[in-house]
């Protein structure tokens, strides 16, 4: 395994692997969020630009999975990470989440997921992240949340969570990413 980061080139196939790890939230009864259109490649860009954006390559130098993030409000804000489901349950999710941590210096992460589905926030948590209460949203965050709802997607519980700097959390054995 492999992490670098993307190159400009690669970014519709960061779409494709959005569109593909989208898809078993259909098997559970959100179809709206397999069904949601992927950042452009524009916006991706900008991650690339401005942000963070890396990817899993496989033995051709192909990406398998990828993380986009920016700084927020201090903190590193996790924006997506995605692994293509023919490379999933490898740990690749999680390596993308320990190699941002180790670039960003000291940074906390941020994250904004789904409360209740099992590869989002339970996984996170076993990632070392955690729930922020209300009084600990910054505004940054309050922002993105903001925009999240205006998308549709407090339709299911949303939260944000926060990684501080530190240690990786140990592997769990049924990590999915």
């Amino acid at each position: 395994m492999r992490i670098r980061t993307v190159t400009r080139d690669e970014l519709p196939l960061l779409r494709a692997i959005e569109w593909a790890a989208g898809e078993c939230f259909r098997e559970i009864g959100m179809p709206e969020i397999a069904d949601d259109e992927p950042l452009p490649v524009a916006e991706l860009a900008r991650y690339l630009d401005g942000g963070t954006a890396l990817a899993v390559v496989d033995a051709a130098d192909r990406p398998v999975a990828y993380l986009i993030a920016e700084p927020v409000d201090g903190a590193l804000h996790i924006e997506q990470v995605s692994v293509h489901p023919d490379h999933a349950r490898r740990g690749l999710g999680r390596a993308l989440i320990d190699h941002l941590a180790q670039l960003g210096g000291g940074a906390a992460l941020t994250l904004t997921t789904f409360a209740e589905v099992p590869w989002n926030a339970p996984y996170y948590a076993r990632c070392g992240f955690r729930p922020l209460a209300a009084d600990e949203v910054t505004a940054g965050l309050r922002e993105i949340r903001r925009q999240e709802a205006a998308h549709g997607l407090d339709r299911w519980t949303r939260l944000c969570m926060r990684r501080e700097p530190g240690p990786a959390a140990a592997p769990g054995p049924d990590d999915p990413a």
